[in-house]
């Protein structure tokens, strides 16, 4: 009867063992952490990820906005869940890069693993429609001897710092600088400040009476397109103001492998072509192994221009 039990026992061992080894990735329902409100284009695209991602595996996946820190409450919910794939987020570049390099993060960069790149924000340095200026240069002359107030996304992030990089190399200061987690026309039809660092899909609602005095892409901006391009107006380099899919350090390779096909088809679903078109932003897929290789080269870059900070 013992050997009986033990026998039983032992099959059962290791028809639960089989069980396990077949079990495949998602098994339960996948959150996607966006660290910033509703609304803005990172996030209409992870709504179709997680639509995509539903209709491909069966399995619910949401999306959670956890906005708090400019981005960095959010990555600290992602990289402190554990490595299994179900808690993924959306990181944009300063997430990685300039966080980390001025030690405000509450993570290192060797906590993450990028599944891939896939859109580049239709970012820019925005004015109302009557202000005196449509450039750079004319809001440097403009400025000289008049008070010019600047909104943005954090002292911290890359679009600030260019902004405040490009006021250097034009011999202007602003008046007042101020950090939001949104940036949109109430920031501007309010009067809190006179530019301000924000999104094609935060002004959408009152495009007509927006411009754009810098785009900071590659290209010009369709929704805005007299835009003068932030890399034309000033010397060095300018960053393109990606965003990612990313992991705790350790998620399995299978889970990855899955998000990333998964991804992919999403961001060349209708959908996501439909956002590009309304909102201007560059949507693809940059898979993992390119993508770290441009965080590495923007990491380096970024670096050098928050040096000039302490100068």
């Amino acid at each position: 009867m013992k050997s009986l039990v033990s026998a039983t026992f032992a099959l059962l061992a290791t028809v639960s063992g089989v069980t396990m080894a077949l079990a495949e990735y998602p098994e339960r329902p996948v959150s996607i952490i966006e660290p910033w409100p509703p609304g803005d284009v990172d996030d209409q695209l992870l709504r179709v990820i997680a639509e995509v991602f539903t209709q491909e595996t069966g399995v619910p996946a949401k999306v959670v906005n956890r906005p708090g820190g400019f981005g960095l409450e959010g990555a600290a919910s992602v990289l402190s869940s554990p490595a299994d794939g179900y808690t993924i987020g959306s990181f944009l570049i300063d997430i990685p890069t300039s966080y980390p390099i001025l030690g405000i993060a509450p993570y290192a960069r060797e906590d993450m693993e990028v599944i891939g790149l896939n859109m580049n924000f239709p970012f820019m340095l925005a004015a109302r429609k009557d202000a005196p200026y449509n450039n750079l240069a004319e809001l440097a002359a403009y400025a000289k001897d008049n008070p010019v107030s600047f909104g943005h996304f954090g002292f911290e992030t890359i679009p600030a710092q260019q902004t405040f990089e490009a006021a250097r190399q034009l011999g202007f200061s602003f008046s007042t600088e101020t950090g939001y987690e949104v940036t949109d026309c109430t920031t501007l039809s309010n009067g809190d400040a006179d530019v301000i660092n924000t999104t094609v899909a935060l002004v959408l609602a009152c495009k007509d009476d927006v411009k754009a005095i810098a785009a900071y892409t590659e290209a010009p901006l369709s929704v805005f397109p007299d835009g003068p391009l932030l890399r034309d107006q000033i010397s060095g380099p300018t960053f393109t103001l990606w965003s990612g899919i990313f992991v705790p350090k350790g998620t399995p390779q299978e889970a990855k492998d899955k998000l990333a096909a998964i991804i992919e088809k999403a961001m060349q679903s209708d959908q996501a072509k439909q956002i590009a078109e309304t909102t201007g932003a560059e949507i693809y897929w940059q898979p993992a192994a390119e993508a770290q290789a441009r965080i590495d080269a923007d990491f380096e870059a970024v670096k050098a221009l928050f040096a000039k900070m302490k100068q």
